[in-house]
């Protein structure tokens, strides 16, 4: 097989049995135990509507803010398509790299999201923004780079909203630099998702801060009953503090192993972009688009990432779980450089 040869067409079928998927970022397709028991006992009051108070007060305990900041969207991707719907924005500017809905919901909304792209290590100077933006739409941790930006708090002013989607922020240990408890400053928005800690993305289930006049004029935008039955379930389970402590307890689990991932993969010729603190690697080899099949091919699937702005067709991202899945993808990945690898120098994205 050639290095230049192109990839296949994307599949979006189920993963065959006995693949190891590491192109997620859940770490597994099914929510833990408990909290499927959790889920199941609710059951009975789906004949009745739901009833978000509690949801809401779960949320306010959790980031330390009042219930009229709190609203409750199914999802992520929900709350963006909301926000800009009701913003319409005159110069909006989106972020990246991102794998995100949000230039997507601009567009519907009517709105042509404006891009900066940064460049490795993909670490945000506020200066970047242009001054007369009055959206600005980013992530932290960003997917795929795993980054946590520090220093989000200048880019808050008058006359500006700015969204800060915090989906993957659970992952990190400690959650650094997270805006979720600041309530004090103009115009921010900070969204937030169980799906993947949770392994919950088929329940649709999240939430955003905002300031109570923002929230108001949001929750009028939206269906009504926008949040299920089930979701609220999770959202009052998830929030409590034994799972969020034993979330912080998974993510610092997983840290060591991702930086030995790192580095054994820089040892086998693979670029890996610096700075992740997130369950997961942007990885590339530089002209070999064909890579990502190759590795499935030998029992192994990473998330391509060719329609990212800012990256090539040659990029991937691939999750962090223990060390036996770590070996196997090692494995796989050692195979498939064996022909090409000579010469070939550790480097970084």
């Amino acid at each position: 097989m050639s290095e230049q040869q192109a990839p296949r067409p994307r599949s979006h079928a189920q993963p065959p049995a006995g693949l190891l998927d590491l192109s997620g970022l859940a770490p597994s397709l099914a929510p833990p135990a408990w909290l499927l028991g959790r889920l199941e006992r609710s059951l009975h009051q789906l004949g009745a509507a739901p009833h978000p108070h509690a949801a809401v007060r779960a949320v306010g305990r959790r980031h330390d803010r009042d219930e009229a900041e709190v609203l409750l969207t199914a999802g992520a991707s929900d709350a963006l398509l909301l926000l800009a719907r009701v913003l319409r924005p005159r110069r909006a500017v989106v972020v990246h790299p991102w794998l995100s809905s949000a230039e997507a919901a601009l567009r519907a909304a009517g709105s042509a999201g404006e891009q900066l792209v940064l460049d490795p290590p993909y670490s945000l100077d506020p200066e970047q923004v242009p001054a007369d933006a009055d959206l600005v739409v980013l992530a932290s941790p960003g997917d795929p780079t795993g980054v946590v930006q520090q220093g989000l708090d200048r880019l808050c002013r008058p006359g500006r909203v700015v969204v800060v989607d915090e989906s993957l922020a659970d992952a990190v240990p400690g959650e650094p630099g997270s805006l979720s408890g600041r309530g004090d400053l103009p115009g921010l928005v900070v969204v937030r998702s169980l799906s993947r800690t949770w392994s919950l993305t088929g329940l649709r289930v999240g939430y955003l801060l905002a300031p109570p006049d923002l929230v108001e004029t949001l929750r009028a935008a939206q269906a009504p009953l926008p949040v299920s039955t089930l979701a609220l379930t999770a959202l009052e389970t998830c929030l409590a503090r034994g799972p969020v402590a034993m979330a912080s307890k998974d993510a610092a689990a997983l840290s060591p192993e991702r930086e030995r991932l790192a580095a054994s993969l820089r040892e086998l010729g693979a670029e890996v972009a610096p700075g992740s603190q997130a369950p997961f690697l942007l990885c590339r080899v530089p002209g070999r688009l064909d890579l990502p099949d190759v590795l499935q091919d030998r029992g192994i699937r990473v998330r391509r990432l060719d329609e990212v702005p800012g990256l090539g067709p040659d990029y991937w991202r691939v999750a962090v779980r223990g060390g036996q899945e770590s070996a196997q993808l090692l494995s796989a990945l050692h195979g498939a450089l064996a022909p090409s690898s000579a010469g070939t120098s550790p480097s970084t994205v």
